[in-house]
């Protein structure tokens, strides 16, 4: 209260010193902020103009949306897809979209001040947005943790939050690198085996993907890192690469590591005769936004428990 008191005071003797001049300077400053319009460039290469920081967004992308509530402005999303869950505030919000078909009069009658998209999506449904008025700013999907920074300084300053954007990718790399701390000390890493898609279309992540940066930062060794993208894998190849550690992301089979460990042949594998066959979570390693830190954390305590 005596603060407030003491403010109001010296506000008052500093009116009085000015006179009629700060009124015509209060009101300029004002007509200022009301008219700082400002653009940031998409991964289009578009320049998205805003009037103001947008106070309502619709999000694409999973990942999108985290980086919104990473960066404050969780409060301001009023639209999701149907693979949103985190965090938990989402699962209240309108869906709009599956991730790859957007429902366009759905978002045309939310009106957002700006719909975030991304490259792979569904490209008509963007236009049919911007053809109506509404901003859609771009984002190419991450590839690499560079990548995933660049989407956040991106997002952040579309929501005037620079300073948090900053802050939320300089915790991840402190994350990242105090992993990289406790795992430097290892003798020999271990051969690890990643997989993203099960029998019998079975997939995993090789070079040139943020999950192989996420397995490099936690110390490990991916037995498929000689092969880029998102390989399809034949089992007689998984088998002879003999991993020591079996790690899966898949959530759509009723037991992911039981069904590994049931295949046939597959009992020969290191992983699978002395039980290293181990879940991650799905959505914390596949999405590439704020949790990659996290992502490689898990990973690590995944393989090397006593490290940590």
């Amino acid at each position: 209260m005596k603060k407030q008191a003491w403010i109001g005071l010296f506000i008052s003797f500093g009116l009085i010193l000015s006179g009629c001049g700060t009124g015509e300077e209060t009101a300029s400053t004002k007509k200022e902020e009301k008219s700082a319009a400002y653009s940031v460039k998409d991964d289009r290469g578009e320049e998205v103009t805003f009037k103001k920081v947008p106070e309502t967004v619709v999000s694409l992308q999973p990942s999108n949306t985290e980086i919104l509530y990473a960066v404050g402005a969780g409060d301001k999303v009023v639209g999701v897809t149907e693979f949103d869950h985190y965090p938990k505030e989402v699962e209240d919000l309108e869906v709009i979209s599956d991730s790859m078909t957007v429902n366009t009069e759905k978002v045309i009658s939310l009106d957002p001040d700006v719909v975030i998209a991304y490259t792979t999506g569904d490209e008509a449904g963007v236009k049919q947005l911007e053809d109506a008025g509404i901003p859609v700013f771009v984002i190419q999907s991450a590839q690499t943790f560079d990548d995933v920074y660049g989407d956040i300084e991106q997002v952040a300053k579309v929501m005037g939050a620079q300073k948090k954007g900053n802050e939320v990718i300089e915790g991840m790399k402190k994350q990242i690198s105090d992993v990289g701390e406790k795992v430097k000390s290892l003798d020999e890493k271990e051969k690890v085996y990643f997989e993203i898609s099960p029998a019998p279309e079975i997939y995993t992540a090789g070079s040139a993907t943020f999950q192989q940066e996420i397995l490099q930062a936690a110390g490990v060794d991916n037995v498929f890192a000689d092969q880029e993208g998102w390989p399809k894998l034949g089992e007689e190849e998984i088998i002879k690469r003999n991993p020591a550690t079996i790690l899966t992301t898949v959530n759509y089979v009723e037991d992911p590591v039981g069904e590994i460990k049931s295949r046939t042949g597959w009992d020969t594998i290191d992983a699978v005769k002395g039980d290293r066959v181990i879940y991650l979570d799905s959505d914390v390693m596949s999405r590439p936004g704020p949790r990659i830190g996290e992502a490689v954390e898990i990973t690590a305590k995944a393989v090397y428990p006593d490290l940590f």
